[in-house]
């Protein structure tokens, strides 16, 4: 077994975990069993290999890839607190995410989309009037979304305030049109006055793009219910965050960020296990930072909390697709949306919910088609 090298790791560095390997299925079991691999986030899914990066004091990030079994080889040898960040590193990667709003995270869950806005990038203006808004949450439901997320204030590029009367007067009737079906309500807000309003008309989930940032009342908010919260990285507001988006590494800084935000919401007794992630896929980013924060996605499952991952219909894919409208965009969400659950996303936010639920349940089949073989006795 050859020996890795991570003796200018130290105390003072940031370090973080990427699982790189995705396996599934009986191998995925029979290697977790033997101790040759571990599950990702407590899923069906496993890995054997990690790439260990580490940030300098100037934000530059050093990276290494080994095997789970050389990581436990450094990891005994290690000086005490560098040891000790690894191991908690480890131990966030594979634990069990709890259920979000009762809702078990056992499987990939899709949540639906509901803009009720005159200028969403996608589908603005459709679902405005309160029972359009509300047949086309009754009609996602029936398609098979695990969770409906409300917004009445757009979040897209260049996009501007209102007021939180327009707010309310956008999503509250539709959030009491919808709070008697069997699947939970998310409000998509970053106004803390909606989000008490929103709740009380039975809203279950509070989605905000700020992370509990942009209204200082929020932390408040969330912290004097149990609802669970989804914190979602943005660089700026919708109104700048396109103007000139830098990182010094895009991933480890959305990780840096979001785990600060997490030690807010720790400070205010919001538990953990209350939290969900969101990268926040073009809000503040590149085309080459979104195509970076998927690629090496499977990291912020270091954070230790459910993560959402929110790529339908967005601008990154018509950068590679010149000319295809929002409309035009479903295979590029489907194949960007599969790629996240392969990296252990538990929730993806789309548009198109009968869509995503048809290329999940075929991915599933091919995935389990050797369990099922092998439950029937076929060699």
């Amino acid at each position: 077994r050859s020996k890795i090298s991570l003796s200018s790791l130290d105390p003072r560095h940031r370090i973080y975990l990427c699982p790189l390997d995705s396996i599934d299925g009986e191998t995925a079991r029979s290697l977790i069993a033997c101790g040759d691999a571990l599950p990702l986030a407590g899923g069906p899914s496993a890995f054997s290999w990690v790439e260990v990066l580490w940030r300098e004091p100037s934000g530059r990030a050093n990276r290494q890839v080994v095997s789970l079994s050389q990581y436990r080889d450094f990891v005994a040898n290690a000086e005490r607190t560098v040891a000790a960040r690894l191991t908690e590193q480890l131990s966030r990667l594979t634990q069990t995410r709890p259920p979000v709003a009762g809702i078990a995270l056992d499987r990939p869950r899709v949540m639906g989309v509901i803009n009720v806005t005159p200028d969403s990038f996608s589908d603005g203006g459709r679902f405005l009037e309160p029972a359009a808004a509300i047949e086309h949450g009754l009609r996602l439901w029936q398609e098979g979304a695990d969770i409906l997320d409300v917004g009445g204030a757009s979040t897209r590029p260049g996009a501007c305030p209102i007021s939180t009367e327009e707010e309310l007067e956008r999503v509250i009737p539709v959030i009491e049109g919808l709070a008697k079906i069997p699947v939970p309500v998310s409000i998509d807000t970053r106004n803390a006055t909606v989000m008490r309003a929103a709740l009380a008309m039975g809203a279950q989930i509070i989605n905000d793009t700020s992370a509990l940032s942009d209204d200082p009342d929020s932390v408040e908010a969330v912290s004097s219910v149990s609802a669970p919260v989804v914190l979602m990285h943005c660089q700026g507001d919708p109104s700048t965050m396109q103007d000139n988006p830098q990182y010094a590494d895009v991933t480890c800084d959305i990780y840096d960020y979001l785990e600060r935000r997490l030690a807010v919401c720790a400070a205010a007794g919001i538990a953990r296990n209350r939290v969900v992630v969101d990268p926040g896929i073009g809000f503040g980013k590149t085309q080459h930072d979104n195509i970076e924060i998927l690629k090496n996605l499977a990291m912020l499952h270091g954070l230790g909390v459910a993560l959402l991952i929110g790529v339908s219909r967005k601008s990154f894919i018509e950068r590679l697709n010149p000319g295809t409208l929002a409309g035009q965009r479903l295979p590029g969400s489907l194949a960007a949306g599969l790629w996240a659950l392969r990296a252990g996303a538990q929730i993806i936010r789309a548009h198109d919910v009968a869509q995503s639920k048809q290329a999940i349940t075929v991915w599933q089949a091919i995935e389990n088609c050797e369990t099922a073989e092998r439950q029937a006795g076929k060699p």
